[in-house]
């Protein structure tokens, strides 16, 4: 890089659309990219909001149609393309937010005279032929979510150099808090509420919530839940109707709220008492950490980031348990004791200032 220029960075995306925490990431990243720093362009696999959105902030973007890898002659057609964009734009960095684009620029590099590489690894690999093959590729660094998500990636042959950056949250626009908040969202303004956050998948363990609340229901509380997420990516509709299903065969029809998917969770986050992820696993867990940042304390089945940003009695309880019962068990500790509750809300609050998107 010249020193009398900032570095060219291309960052390639493959979501046309901002569903998940490793695009919320990176809208955060992008709304704060100080020009004298960086010289920054960006480039989607995927048409879409995300990458207008993105246009919008004064940034260069560019589209390059990425398709399934399977499909040969379409992949050669896509790694040429943006090869040859590359080569143009002459980054000093190449950075791909995701496995998937760090192979398609892996594989087009020498068209664009071999500029430095990394990627970003969002999630907990498990193995997966994408993150191993994306790992075999050349790069410089892999960077990771979490601690969690850098001790998998460091499983991967060969081994890469990674680095860790905690996601960030966005603070509340405002005070969100009270029935006025509630009522504009169809929530029930007086009483305990109590949510989840995510996308609408057997992972994330909605059906769990769902069987808790019904446990409390069953115990004679007055408790409401609501449900924010929706079938982000069409990865699992067939889950989200039976949680449907299962809310109508437990009669939670009028205690269960599903809000689906929504392009800001906070108004939801502020209106809670408490949060619940019965997940059984995150990378790192941004909405545990925009919860926290209002005052609401967490309940969290999941292992992998969220033991790096929960601490477990103070800032909410981490469970080694994800049975419905013990989750209901909770719920009624914090919902019994007001006094708990309001001092994990501040140590939630304090907790989440290290976390800040800034």
């Amino acid at each position: 890089c010249s020193s009398d220029r900032p570095p060219r960075v291309v960052i390639v995306a493959p979501w046309g659309e901002r569903h998940g925490g490793a695009e919320m990431m990176l809208w955060s990243f992008l709304r704060r990219l100080a020009p004298s720093r960086l010289d920054p362009q960006v480039i989607f696999m995927q048409p879409g909001s995300f990458e207008q959105e993105t246009a919008a902030l004064g940034l260069r973007t560019h589209v390059v149609y990425g398709v399934r890898l399977r499909n040969a002659p379409e992949t050669g057609l896509a790694v040429w393309r943006l090869g040859r964009l590359l080569g143009r734009l002459r980054p000093d960095l190449v950075l791909s937010w995701a496995p998937k684009p760090h192979v398609y620029v892996a594989l087009g590099a020498f068209l664009a005279g071999w500029p430095r590489l990394a990627w970003w690894q969002h999630g907990i690999t498990g193995g997966h032929w994408m993150d191993r093959l994306a790992t075999h590729l050349p790069a410089v660094a892999v960077g990771c979510s979490s601690e969690a998500a850098a001790e998998a990636q460091r499983r991967l042959r060969p081994r890469r150099p990674t680095f860790v950056v905690h996601p960030g949250v966005e603070p509340l626009a405002g005070d969100m808090r009270g029935p006025a908040v509630r009522r504009a969202l169809g929530l029930p303004e007086r009483g305990f509420l109590v949510g989840t956050v995510g996308r609408l998948q057997p992972d994330k363990g909605q059906d769990r919530f769902v069987r808790a609340l019904a446990l409390l229901r069953q115990r004679g509380r007055r408790v409401h839940g609501v449900v924010v997420g929706g079938t982000a990516f069409g990865l699992s509709p067939e889950y989200a109707a039976s949680v449907r299903r299962l809310i109508a065969e437990l009669g939670l029809e009028s205690t269960v709220t599903l809000a689906g998917q929504v392009s800001d969770v906070g108004p939801y986050l502020a209106a809670l008492d408490v949060l619940v992820n019965p997940s059984s696993g995150e990378s790192f867990g941004i909405a545990l950490v925009e919860a926290m940042s209002a005052g609401i304390p967490v309940i969290n089945t999941a292992r992998g980031g969220p033991e790096e940003i929960l601490e477990s009695g103070t800032t909410g309880i981490m469970l080694d348990s994800r049975e419905p019962g013990d989750i209901a068990d909770a719920i009624d500790v914090l919902m019994l004791d007001d006094r708990r509750r309001a001092r994990m809300a501040e140590a939630a609050r304090a907790r989440a200032a290290r976390f800040t998107a800034d």
